[in-house]
This record gives structure tokens, C-alpha cells and sequence, in this order.
């Protein structure tokens, strides 16, 4: 019965009679009340006069602007807007021709401005009051009845009255909202929208009393410490914990009930999330050529994204994953069409291919980012992982001075800082080269080199992710294994910044926060993900890998640095390579590259960087010879 009655569709001949009832309602209305509900005799003939001209004014309006064509059960704040202005011209024209009567041989008023003031405020009020009783009946009958789920929204502000809002016109959203819960004290016990705000000092007993099943944080800038102590306490009473994302990413400025998720783990770092100095970066990238390597990688796809934001005149995307780059080319179709860009399938070893690159498009900017960086994999191919790595690296830096590019940014990583396996020590060599060309043109190279970054290719979270939907169990190495992190989007600003404020030979080192326990990390996963540790999952240990561990540094111990104007990005002062001791060894590499002596080439590694030792790996025996230079 309810579902035939919701399947009506109101014909629009029917909305045109009411609202024109409404109108004859109105004008006798604020006739009766403006003679206290006895109209004079002398005053018949001006009522007829008065009740026609107000009722052919309406219905004129009324077919003019339409407002009989809208979804009655569907008005929005935009519907009552257009009731508003045609009502208001509507009154607006009876002024006026009061006005024009008054001034001409009549010298009197044809509606009394009392009788335009009331029938403005009863025809608005009846017109809109009526639509919105039909939209909050139909949302009313359109919520299933049963299955409930009991939810309390954590922030009594702005955000969580638009949480309220968004989920109860959601006609689809199974929820009951019990109230709400704020750490303000101020706020306690007040209302809300009609709801209770309740203390956050009585969480637990809350959710106790009133049978809570999940929580919605509503807060924009809840700090993380705050946050995860109330997952733990959702956790503890068993109360599924969601996020409402930031303001930025609502569309239109609405929140859709869609866009309210689950608490990841990405949100539980602990430090709050950096921030990035928009306007120089502007400055620099604004109307210029724009060239990243490795573009459809993790990190690569979220550089372009930022970037792209900053309106350069060209784009030039390189990778040589060719279905990664098509679908970074749909996803830029999508958010910047308008965008000059090229999106390029080559590979940085090829030199005779970059070479056609750089010469056509002549780069202002260079962001490298392509390299292979998956430790246990490059440990079972030094030679791949020091050709692209390495030889890669080069065959850019090169170019960039031949072509005069005005600045190159290398994007490194804290495995190069006393590096225990093949893929650090090949960073490590990178940047030895990128900053050995520091004086060899106009180029101005940058190296930035940060930790392990969350939902990256390879990274531990896909992993854990992918673990616990199969049901465990969850692989950790070692049970004291540690690690860096932060988001790809804050790495990506880091860079970008970084980037701006080089000046050339700089290696920049980001402040990661505090380093993660990965076993720890793997248990907020289980909690997170509604499972119990132990009982519907395990954490298996599974030993180091070769090249792994157990604590990443971000300097070595030789290092020292210096401050700049962002507190989370410091100049790391390192020791350098004389430049003809830099080319000798690049010499020496691309010998052994040909003639693919694996030995070899990590011997020659472990000469070039002292500080190289392999760990857990078949290099190590290297280790018991001192390499000499």
C-alpha cells in the first residue's frame, strides 16, 4: 500500500490548483485579518478589485517561472528560492501599481499595502510549507521500518548537523540517530536538530544505555590521538567506528551519505597531516613544462594530480607500464580536460628515446619518480635494479643539463640512507650522481628522500588488506620490525615543496613522525576490520627478508642537518664524491652491467658507498673484504 502510494506522481495540473487555492486563501485571508475578520461594506467593491488583480498576478508568475513543473517530493532549498522571488516580484508589481495609481488622476492605493504584506507572508508560508510536508512525509514512508541500525554522531557543530541531515533525508540509510556526543562541556546536555548532546566523558556508558552500533566522527580537525582514542573505545564496547571525509571533497558542497566511510588506517598516524605552501609552488609551476617519470605509480599518479592543480602550460607523463598510464590518462580526462598533457609509454634507460623527449618538449620541471623499489625483489636482480636506478637516473640528469632544465627533483628514499640492500645502495648511488651534477649547468638538482608511504605499490596495507578479507593470517617479518610513514598525497606536497625551496645540491629530508611498529600496525588493521586477534585471526611472523631491517633511518650516521623555512622538510648535509671518482665508477657499473657480473656490480656498490652492508642476504659475504676506492 505504502509503496503505491510513494509511486504516485502528482500530475502537474493538480500542484498549479493548489497553489492557486492557496492564493485565494491567502488574499481572503489577509483581508479577514486586516478587518478583524468582518469585511466593511465600503470596502467590498476595493476587495473584488483587489482580489482579482492579485490572483491574475500569481497565476501569471506562476506560468511564467513554472513552479508548478517541480517534483513535489523532491524540493530542495532551490525550489524555495524561486517561490520566493516570483511571490516577492509578485508583491513587487502591486507596489509599483500602487504607486503609479496614487501619482495619476486616481490619487489612491488599488491594494491596500497592509493586504500585500499579509498575502506575501501567508502565500510564501503555505506555497513552501506545503512542499516541504510532502517531501518529509515521502522521506518518512520511504525508510524501511525495520532493521535499524542505532548511531550516535561524534562533533555537536556545523559538520555533524549536515551529517544529521545527510543521513536522514538518505531514504536508503537503514539508521536511527540517537544523539549526539561532543568533548565540549559547554554543549552537554543541550539539543540539537532536535537531539540530545550527550558529555563524551560518559562514552562507554553511552553506548550501554543506549544500545550504540556505530558511531560517525563529524569532526574536520579531530586530532590523532584523539581519534584513536575513541576507536579504542568503539572498539572495547564493540561499536563499529565511520569518518566523514573533508569538506573539500563533498560534492557541490553537499555531503552524500556515500562518502561517509570506514575509519582507515591512513587516519590513524600519528601526527597530523602536513600541509603544503600552495602559493610558491604556484608561482614555480604556473604556465611551465612539466615532465614526471614513473607517472602512473603511486606516487607518480598523485604528483601529476597535484601538479595538475597548479595549472602548468604543458604535462608531459612518462611511464612505461602502459595500461597504468591509460587509465591515469581516463582519470586526467576527468579532472582537467582542459589540460595540455602528453601522456608518453618509454622507459628512463632508454637513452636515445628520452633524448627525442627532452629535445621536443624542452622541460622546465623534472619530477623523477620512476625506479624500482621493492627491497626482496631488486635483492634477487641487482642488475635491473642498478640499471634503471642508477643508469636511469643519469640518462635524465644529463639530459636535463643539455636541454637546460630549470630544476630536476629526485624522489629518493630513506633505504638509501645506510642501505643493507641492492635497491637503497641504488638509490644511494642516484642521488651520489644527481648531486655530483650540481655544478655542470644551469640545472638545479634536488633530492628528497622520505620513508615507506601508505597504500603504494608494495606497501605493507594493500598486503594486510588483501590478508585479513581472506582471513588471515596476517604476515609481519619480525615482531620489532619499525617503519616510517605518511600519506602519498602529504609525500607528494612534500616534494612539491621541496622542490620549490631547493636551490640546487640539496637533499631533503622529511620529517616522518614517529616510527610504526609493523605488528602493531597489522593489529589496528584486525581491530579496524571488526576481527579479534587470535580469535578470528592470527599474525604469523615470517622471518627478514634478504636486504630487510629491522629500523629504517632517514640520515646516516655521518649526516647532520640544517633547518628550513617548513618545519617537516631538513637539508641533510652529506659528504660527497669528487666528480671524476663519480664518472669512473659510472664507467665501471656500465662494464659490469654488460658483462652481467652480479658479484661484481654490488662489489662496486659496496666501494662507492662505505656505508653499504648487506643484511640477511648472499652480498654479505662482500662484507668481510674492505672495499677500497
Amino acid at each position: 500500500m505504502i509503496d503505491r502510494i510513494l509511486n504516485i506522481q502528482v500530475p502537474r495540473w493538480s500542484v498549479f490548483l493548489l497553489d492557486t487555492m492557496i492564493i485565494v486563501f491567502s488574499i481572503v485571508t489577509a483581508y479577514m485579518l486586516r478587518f478583524n475578520f468582518h469585511i466593511p461594506q465600503s470596502e467590498t467593491e476595493v476587495f473584488r478589485q483587489a482580489f482579482v488583480i492579485i490572483l491574475f498576478t500569481r497565476i501569471v508568475g506562476f506560468l511564467l517561472f513554472r513552479l508548478y513543473s517541480g517534483i513535489i517530493q523532491y524540493t530542495s532549498t532551490r525550489d524555495a528560492s524561486r517561490i520566493f522571488l516570483v511571490v516577492l516580484g509578485g508583491s513587487f508589481v502591486f507596489s509599483l501599481g500602487n504607486i503609479i495609481s496614487y501619482e495619476t488622476e486616481l490619487e489612491r492605493f488599488l491594494i491596500p499595502y497592509s493586504i500585500i504584506i499579509i498575502e506575501f507572508i501567508t502565500s510564501l508560508m503555505f506555497l513552501v510549507g506545503y512542499r516541504v510536508f510532502v517531501k518529509i512525509a515521502y522521506i518518512e514512508l520511504s525508510k524501511p521500518h525495520s532493521g535499524f541500525v542505532n548511531v550516535m554522531i561524534f562533533g555537536a557543530g556545523e559538520a555533524g548537523d549536515i551529517t544529521k541531515r545527510a543521513l536522514e533525508t538518505d531514504t536508503h540509510s537503514k539508521v536511527r540517530i540517537i544523539g549526539f556526543i561532543d568533548d565540549a562541556a559547554k554543549k552537554a546536555n543541550k539539543r540539537m536538530g532536535g537531539l540530545l548532546v550527550y558529555p563524551s566523558a560518559d562514552l562507554l556508558q553511552i553506548f550501554k544505555d543506549k544500545q550504540v552500533e556505530r558511531l560517525i566522527l563529524a569532526v574536520q580537525n579531530l586530532p590523532v590521538q584523539r581519534k584513536q582514542e575513541l576507536i579504542d573505545l568503539c572498539m572495547e564496547a564493540d561499536v563499529e567506528v565511520l569518518s566523514v571525509p573533508p569538506v573539500t571533497t563533498w560534492i557541490n558542497g553537499e555531503l552524500s551519505v556515500k562518502q561517509i566511510r570506514s575509519v582507515r588506517i591512513e587516519d590513524l598516524l600519528n601526527r597530523n597531516e602536513i600541509v603544503l605552501n600552495e602559493e610558491q609552488v604556484k608561482v614555480d609551476l604556473r604556465g611551465k613544462t612539466v615532465l614526471i617519470t614513473g607517472a602512473a605509480g603511486s606516487i607518480g599518479s598523485e604528483l601529476v594530480n597535484q601538479v595538475s592543480r597548479f595549472q602548468p602550460q604543458k604535462l608531459l607523463l612518462v611511464d612505461q607500464a602502459e595500461s597504468p598510464l591509460f587509465h591515469l590518462e581516463l582519470q586526467q580526462n576527468g579532472r582537467y580536460p582542459h589540460l595540455n598533457t602528453h601522456y608518453i609509454v618509454a622507459d628512463v634507460t632508454n637513452q636515445a628515446r628520452m633524448n627525442v623527449i627532452f629535445e621536443r618538449f624542452r622541460p622546465d620541471y623534472v619530477f623523477h619518480a620512476a625506479a624500482y623499489k621493492h627491497v626482496p625483489m631488486m635483492e634477487k636482480n641487482p642488475l635491473e635494479a642498478v640499471w634503471v636506478n642508477v643508469l636511469g637516473t643519469r640518462n635524465l640528469a644529463n639530459l636535463a643539463i643539455r636541454t637546460g632544465v630549470h630544476k630536476f627533483v629526485m624522489i629518493s628514499t630513506d633505504k638509501a640512507v645506510n642501505p643493507t640492500n641492492v635497491m637503497g645502495a641504488s638509490k644511494r648511488m642516484a642521488e651520489i650522481y644527481v648531486q655530483s651534477r650540481s655544478n655542470q649547468g644551469t640545472t638545479q638538482f634536488i633530492t628528497t628522500r622520505f620513508g615507506n608511504v601508505l597504500g603504494s605499490n608494495g606497501s605493507v596495507i594493500p598486503l594486510f588488506e588483501k590478508q585479513i578479507a581472506k582471513g588471515g593470517p596476517v604476515t609481519v617479518t619480525h615482531p620489532d620490525i619499525t617503519r616510517y610513514f605518511m600519506t602519498i598525497p602529504e609525500a607528494c606536497r612534500l616534494v612539491l615543496e621541496a622542490g620549490s625551496m631547493g636551490n640546487g645540491g640539496e637533499i631533503f629530508v622529511f620529517d616522518m613522525g614517529q616510527s610504526v611498529k609493523i605488528v602493531d600496525l597489522a593489529k589496528q588493521m584486525i581491530r579496524l576490520s571488526g576481527l579479534q586477534l587470535g580469535k578470528d585471526i592470527e599474525i604469523e611472523f615470517t622471518g627478514l627478508r634478504p636486504g630487510e631491517k629491522l629500523y629504517e633511518e632517514l640520515l646516516a650516521s655521518e649526516e647532520s642537518t640544517l633547518p628550513t623555512h617548513h618545519n617537516k622538510i631538513l637539508k641533510a648535509q652529506v659528504s660527497a664524491l669528487e666528480l671524476n671518482e663519480v664518472d669512473l665508477g659510472m664507467e665501471q657499473m656500465e662494464k659490469l652491467l654488460a658483462s652481467q657480473d652480479v658479484f661484481g656490480l654490488v662489489g662496486l656498490l659496496k666501494m662507492m658507498i662505505p656505508e653499504y652492508k648487506s643484511g640477511n642476504s648472499e652480498f654479505s659475504i662482500l662484507d668481510t673484504v674492505s672495499p677500497k676506492r
